[in-house]
């Protein structure tokens, strides 16, 4: 883990700590899709990947720190617990088939989309209001995926790719909503490990097949594990550690560079270079996440 106790030291150092450490967890969430580029295999197997050695690290750090995983744990929280866990498998295989077939900038575009579904479900299951704030960051989506997107064909590489990127944020979205509402109160890293689990389960079957057949090379295995450990676990536990010296709302605009973090990596070791549509399609989403996240301090982070 990153050793920044931001508790020992004065007010100011304090906050330029948290802001240090809320921008590596940015940079870590961002990575995500770059893993998934480099990663010879298919979505199926990344995601297997991703969580058990997620759930490794998740466990080791719980030894070291003494912490139970089983500790309150009752039937009702279980079956929470595997309800978000089966969302969160959904997330991660659509995100990853987004990145395999449009590539990182796209697929990163369309998942930050999800606070515009967040407000969308809002709606239309819990019969909420949409405010001006809502109705702008709705607009603002809108016309920054159509901005994006690279075609309006089917037959286009890009626009599938966008299209499974939309329902990875809005499988994260789903996810989100279950988190603030269901898994309120509980330990964080019980509900980070439990959820890993669950989609290591589910995605075993599936993932098979291409364990067997895609044959992972050492270099791969090693960027599951980067992907698993420090994208996962320690963006993660970042993140909460911001929160030390930062407000939600602070820390959530932060995360919400991650799109631009990941465009930029993507720019620098693949040459996607983005076109003057998607930067400004982009720019509108950053926006809309931005608004959302002063608008509503307790979303979680991107997974």
């Amino acid at each position: 883990m990153l050793s920044v106790d931001v508790t020992q030291v004065a007010p100011s150092s304090s906050h330029r700590a948290s802001l240090t450490v809320a921008h590596i967890a940015a940079v870590l969430f961002g990575l995500t899709g770059i893993f998934g580029a480099l990663i010879h295999a298919d979505a199926t197997v990344i995601t297997f990947g991703r969580a058990a050695f997620a759930v490794l690290a998740l466990l080791v750090v719980a030894q070291v720190q003494r912490r139970s995983l089983f500790r309150g744990l009752s039937w009702r929280k279980l079956a929470i617990l595997f309800l978000s866990g089966a969302m969160l498998t959904a997330h991660w295989v659509t995100f990853f088939i987004a990145i395999k077939v449009g590539g990182v900038a796209v697929a990163t575009l369309g998942f930050a989309s999800f606070p515009a579904f967040i407000a969308l479900l809002d709606l239309l299951v819990f019969r909420e209001r949409i405010g001006a704030r809502e109705a702008v960051l709705l607009l603002l989506v809108s016309i920054g995926l159509v901005l994006v997107t690279p075609s309006f064909d089917l037959g286009n590489q890009g626009t599938v790719g966008l299209l499974w990127g939309l329902a990875s944020g809005l499988s994260f979205a789903m996810l989100a909503m279950t988190n603030r509402r269901a898994t309120r109160g509980m330990d964080a890293m019980q509900v980070a490990f439990w959820q890993n689990m669950t989609v290591a389960l589910l995605i075993s079957p599936f993932s098979l097949e291409g364990f067997m057949t895609d044959g992972l090379t050492t270099t791969d295995w090693i960027y599951l594990g980067l992907l698993g450990v420090f994208c996962t676990g320690l963006s993660q536990y970042l993140f909460v550690k911001s929160l030390d010296g930062l407000d939600a709302r602070s820390a959530g605009m932060i995360i919400a560079l991650e799109p631009v973090y990941a465009i930029a990596c993507a720019w620098w070791l693949f040459g996607e270079r983005p076109s003057l549509l998607m930067v400004a399609g982009a720019a509108l989403i950053i926006v809309a996440t931005v608004l959302s996240a002063r608008s509503k301090p307790d979303e979680p982070a991107a997974a």
